[in-house]
């Protein structure tokens, strides 16, 4: 092309670096268009390099329109809210995993899914980019899935991702930042010449590059969008066709838009028709792995069509419709040595293999997960097995498969328990995870220290040796057993003094009175956690509400599905004695604030919804009931920096909590929905954006006068003034 400049010619001049970012301006936008660019990957890698190397020595003349951006300086912001949680996936690492996958979704969706979309899994880091009438205005992180990062200083060193869009709309496009090899080798290159340690990989480069600010020197990074959705502001028309669109739509879309997705790529995402046919595209797209220039971990598959995704639903961590089909990560062989058998909080009866250590991605790698007895029987594994490791989504270590070659004939079976390895019990072994039948009381000290934490019942002063005593000297069987505890049985143990009793006494005397939610988190209650527990104390308001409820009506809780509900409720059976016996003893059962909701009206009743889920219209009256019940109804509430007074020894969950049972939403971001921050001392960026918005500031004291009604409830609060 006339004037052009030559891909990884040094750049001498102003008139040729102009030259040069009006080459690669134009060679981007005709390549993520149309593909047609006269310029191959390499070349515009080269050709950005050549244009970055410049900057690097005249960082006064870097012109607007550069692909690797202005150099970094801006203002640093607080937390950003998704427009729409921005979820995880959950993997399958097989072809049986990946067939009982399909036929859990469609048992949600009710029907087989006939058409799903395969795309690579890009090993990278998923941001959203938000577009204003076609302009990159913002770009953000995933953070916790709620509210992420302000990366918006990188608008410019991404490329495939245009500073506009072909059309002037008003969308979202969520995808992947990564390096390439060829990128991650320059970034390496350019990082160590300023004196700085290589990156270790692809993805931490990708990530520590796109967060970096005020550095000396911007590398470029590859963008694959993979997902389309509309913002608060798009236009009606637009945004319903928008949620209506399949996801392969979707992403013909983005193309059009300008944006890169992986289209152009050897692996582009395609639709298929069966499930046979996607673990078709698997083994497709992991034959060409090797040979990509960017790094994948897996493929993802998808519902394509907007119907069977709304179906299916999400949970609070990912998506039902989709799944990532994870391929194997780095692998080793060594030898399986043993395998222990060691027992959980609740009962579960965990397999680990024990290994011939061996040196796997930089760690050495001496156990690894074996899930279940099944998978060992699966598998056929033998101890002495040469066994196949890797890591299993490259974090947790597993055993993948014996190498049947290397047999020599010592092999033997592993044997698996007849009695609990742990107390001598019988073992349930009528699901997949074999549990003890004593439960969590089996593996009691264990289930002990997690009730007595902080974020349980935060008893002071009971810790694991404490429990170990108390345990051995048989005054505790079970949690209800610490609330019947007396001086003098303490004052027999070892090392408890007047003083260490006293207080341990009072202690648990405090932990008597937690609310519902904390004895909820503290029975442990499979499939629940700290904010789950949080929302089934706030919907049903008392345990004997909760009790009686039955798989539908605690499936209208917030994030528990069909699946969860069932097992929920067989779990607050089972627990049926032990919650009998804290109520005798005292524990409370109720939580401070919340309204149990009313029972569903009789089928045929006045008002009645036919066709309508039962329940729905109840819980949605009891959740406003009791948003409405406190001082913050109907108000989001951040916290930022330290607290003082009256608060000071509340941790953020206790402050989380707090906000709830006054009525509020608490968030971790502030924005122009967030209706006052409590700014504590050292609160930085988040009171500077809360003063920029005009949003409502408090400090400690004043906060904890306005929820003083509350306040008394929380665990760790000091009196007011």
């Amino acid at each position: 092309m006339d004037g052009m400049t030559t891909p990884g010619a040094v750049i001498d001049d102003a008139v040729a670096y102009a030259q040069a970012i009006e080459d690669a301006v134009r060679a981007s936008a005709a390549y993520y268009e149309g593909g047609t660019s006269a310029l191959d990957d390499d070349a515009y890698d080269r050709l950005v390099r050549s244009i970055a190397a410049w900057e690097e020595g005249h960082p006064d003349q870097v012109l607007p329109d550069s692909p690797t951006g202005k150099v970094a300086g801006g203002a640093v912001e607080g937390d950003v809210p998704h427009t729409r949680a921005m979820l995880s996936l959950d993997n399958v690492f097989s072809a049986e995993e990946f067939t009982a996958w399909t036929a859990s979704l469609a048992r949600r969706v009710g029907h087989d899914v006939t058409r799903f979309s395969v795309e690579p899994k890009l090993d990278g880091l998923a941001i959203a980019a938000r577009y204003t009438h076609g302009r990159l205005t913002r770009l953000i992180t995933r953070g916790d899935g709620t509210a992420g990062e302000d990366v918006s200083h990188a608008i410019g060193t991404v490329e495939g991702l245009p500073a506009e869009l072909t059309e002037p709309v008003t969308v979202e496009v969520r995808g992947e930042v990564l390096m390439t090899t060829a990128q991650f080798e320059h970034a390496n290159e350019v990082r160590t010449a300023h004196g700085g340690a290589p990156f270790a990989n692809p993805r931490n480069a990708a990530a520590g590059t796109l967060r970096a600010r005020d550095r000396a020197y911007t590398v470029p990074m590859t963008f694959f969008g993979y997902g389309l959705l509309p913002l608060d502001d798009t236009g009606p028309a637009l945004a319903a066709l928008l949620e209506e669109s399949a996801h392969s739509d979707l992403m013909l879309r983005a193309g059009a838009y300008g944006v890169h997705t992986t289209a152009a790529t050897a692996v582009p995402g395609v639709t298929a028709d069966t499930p046979e046919e996607v673990l078709a595209r698997v083994a497709e797209i992991g034959a060409l792995r090797a040979s990509l220039p960017f790094g994948i971990d897996g493929i993802v598959v998808k519902a394509d069509l907007a119907a069977d995704q709304l179906a299916a639903g999400s949970g609070s961590r990912a998506p039902r419709w989709a799944t990532a089909y994870k391929l194997p990560a780095v692998e080793k062989i060594t030898r399986l040595l043993a395998v222990e058998w060691n027992v959980g909080r609740t009962g579960v009866i965990a397999p680990r293999a024990v290994l011939e250590p061996v040196r796997i991605d930089g760690s050495t790698i001496t156990y690894a997960t074996l899930h279940n007895p099944s998978d060992i029987t699966r598998r056929d594994l033998r101890i002495g097995d040469h066994v196949m490791v890797h890591r299993a989504g490259d974090v947790i270590p597993r055993v993948e498969a014996p190498v049947a070659h290397l047999r020599t004939g010592d092999e033997q079976p592993v044997v698996f328990p007849e009695v609990c390895p742990r107390c001598g019990s019988d073992i349930d072994t009528g699901e997949q995870r074999w549990r003890c039948v004593n439960g969590r009381d089996c593996h009691l000290v264990a289930s002990l220290s997690y009730a007595a934490g902080r974020d349980q019942l935060d008893i002071e002063g009971l810790g694991h040796t404490r429990i170990v005593q108390l345990v051995e000297a048989a005054l505790v069987a079970d949690l209800a057993d610490l609330f019947t505890l007396t001086r003098e049985q303490l004052l027999g143990l070892d090392r408890m003094g007047e003083t260490s009793t006293d207080n341990l006494l009072a202690a648990i005397a405090t932990a008597r009175n937690r609310p519902l939610s904390r004895v909820l988190c503290a029975l442990g209650v499979r499939g629940t956690g700290r904010s789950m527990s949080r929302r089934i104390a706030r919907y049903f308001a008392t345990m004997d509400h909760l009790r009686a409820a039955d798989a539908e009506a605690i499936r209208q809780v917030e994030g528990i599905g069909t699946e969860k509900a069932p097992s929920i409720v067989a779990e607050l059976a089972a627990l049926a004695p032990l919650i009998d016996k804290l109520a005798a003893a005292g524990v409370n059962m109720t939580e401070p604030g919340a309204t149990p909701p009313a029972p569903p009206r009789p089928e045929g009743a006045e008002g009645a919804d036919p066709g309508g889920d039962a329940g729905d219209g109840d819980a949605g009256d009891g959740e406003e009931a009791q948003a409405a019940a406190g001082p913050l109804a109907g108000m989001t509430v951040v916290v930022t920096g330290a607290m003082t007074g009256a608060l000071e020894k509340l941790s953020r969950n206790q402050m989380n909590e707090l906000i709830e049972r006054a009525g509020g939403r608490s968030s971790s971001s502030v924005s122009k929905k967030t209706s006052l921050v409590v700014a504590g001392e050292g609160a930085g960026s988040k009171r500077a954006k809360a003063e920029t918005l005009g949003v409502r500031l408090a400090g400690p004291d004043e906060f904890a006068a306005l929820v003083a009604d509350h306040l008394e409830t929380a665990p760790g609060a000091q009196p007011a003034a």
